[in-house]
């Protein structure tokens, strides 16, 4: 049975137990973390705990199972991490203690990438697991393993692939994390996981993150979890930051009124999301032929261009970059100041997703979204779901008459007459 620990309050009484519990938490000194931890911490930058890493915190160190659900940008990754990291850091580091599973490599390379900043000064080692590259990869891995490194982030099929091969042993594994759950699902890895958690002890502590809470999430977790505590936070609010705006246009004006936008804006980063890869790779052809440097980011790339593609834009020396909605999840960059949805996503809460890539830490940025006259239903979705309009900005004067000629070519041109009745069927 899941006990629900909600921000916002439901009641009054949730809401003093909140106050008794944690209000007294207001910068991460007070998690009482060891010092090599905290050195990290400090590094880092971070100083304050986000209301995610505020909650889950003291209910990680306390040893209990945790369901929580958080949206992008919110602090998840960190609030799951220092608090095992604290705790690897504590007891023995010559084994592996930690597995946390991630639905992309992209995501399981940003974890890693965490966590050695963060366990910089602690001596806990760490290594991303997953697939594509070549042979040398997945020995490089394989070696990782063998040397008992004491956190491994893994996708699940390469994963299953070591411990399959009797390389990876998690006799002494503590902690099971799983990120990104509901993605890992729409993804198709149930049984993956249900196959991985079979190699584990049945004692760990296990930890679910997940930016939606779907049927089947909550189904998953009365598997694999003990009793667990959940934490809401706010699932269906966009970052307070993020100013949103929508056009309505037509489909052929589009790809213009994106490049105006590109061309007039001060924009120094800019993701944009489209529905399919074909539109991503078409996009990304006609933003270069105008002179914009883009790259579109999909699943027919190498694993090596993937990467270069994510690093440039990560060190802002690619300012735009065109991907689908496997990258609202896969990609976390700070300092992004705008994100243009060039077709409406069909499901409501990826439309969070995606805009939650801007305003990250307290910043502020821009969404915009291009609605056809097909795509209205999804906006209302949309706007049910955040609780307000969007507002509506008007389409420039100069683009208004793109639509009109080609209306008025067409009236011109002579309707094609349907030749396929019984008898205008052609002769085989």
């Amino acid at each position: 049975m899941l006990k629900t620990v909600k921000l916002p309050f439901p009641n009054i009484f949730s809401y003093l137990a909140y106050l008794i519990t944690y209000k007294s938490i207001v910068t991460f000194k007070d998690f009482n973390f060891n010092e090599q931890l905290f050195e990290g911490i400090e590094s880092m930058g971070f100083t304050t705990p986000t209301p995610i890493q505020e909650m889950a915190i003291p209910v990680i160190l306390n040893g209990q199972d945790i369901i929580a659900c958080a949206q992008t940008g919110t602090g998840k990754t960190g609030a799951y991490l220092l608090p095992v990291l604290d705790i690897i850091g504590k007891t023995n580091k010559h084994h592996t203690s930690a597995l946390i599973l991630a639905p992309t490599r992209e995501l399981a390379q940003q974890i890693d990438q965490q966590v050695e900043g963060l366990a910089y000064f602690t001596g806990i080692s760490s290594i991303a697991v997953f697939g594509g590259g070549d042979g040398s990869a997945y020995e490089q891995q394989r070696r990782g393993i063998q040397n008992n490194v004491n956190i491994i982030i893994a996708t699940p099929g390469r994963l299953i692939a070591h411990l399959t091969s009797g390389v990876l042993k998690l006799n002494h594994l503590t902690h099971l994390i799983l990120d990104e759950a509901d993605r890992m699902l729409d993804m198709g890895f149930s049984d993956d996981i249900m196959k991985i958690i079979s190699y584990l002890p049945k004692t760990r502590q296990t930890l679910l993150f997940s930016a939606t809470m779907p049927g089947r999430i909550r189904s998953l977790a009365k598997k694999i979890l003990n009793e667990p505590e959940q934490i809401n936070i706010a699932l269906s609010q966009p970052a307070v930051g993020i100013d949103q705006q929508i056009y309505r246009v037509h489909d052929q004006q589009k790809t213009p009124l994106l490049q105006m936008l590109l061309k007039n804006g001060s924009y120094s980063s800019t993701i944009i999301f489209a529905s399919r890869k074909e539109i991503v790779k078409a996009l990304a052809k006609e933003l270069k032929a105008a002179h914009f440097k883009a790259s579109a980011f999909h699943s027919d790339l190498e694993q090596k261009e993937r990467e270069e593609i994510l690093l440039n834009f990560k060190n802002k020396q690619l300012p735009v970059i065109i991907g689908t909605d496997a990258l609202s999840r896969g990609i976390d960059v700070e300092g992004i100041d705008l994100v243009i949805n060039y077709d409406v996503p069909g499901d409501p809460e990826d439309y969070i997703h995606r805009i939650g890539r801007t305003a990250r830490a307290e910043t502020t940025g821009t969404a915009i979204t291009f609605v056809n006259h097909r795509d209205e239903r999804k906006l209302k979705s949309i706007e049910q779901l955040i609780e307000k309009p969007i507002r509506l900005i008007e389409v420039p004067d100069e683009l208004k008459s793109i639509e009109m000629v080609k209306q008025e070519h067409s009236t011109n041109k002579r309707p094609p007459q349907r030749r396929w009745g019984n008898k205008s069927r052609p002769k085989k």
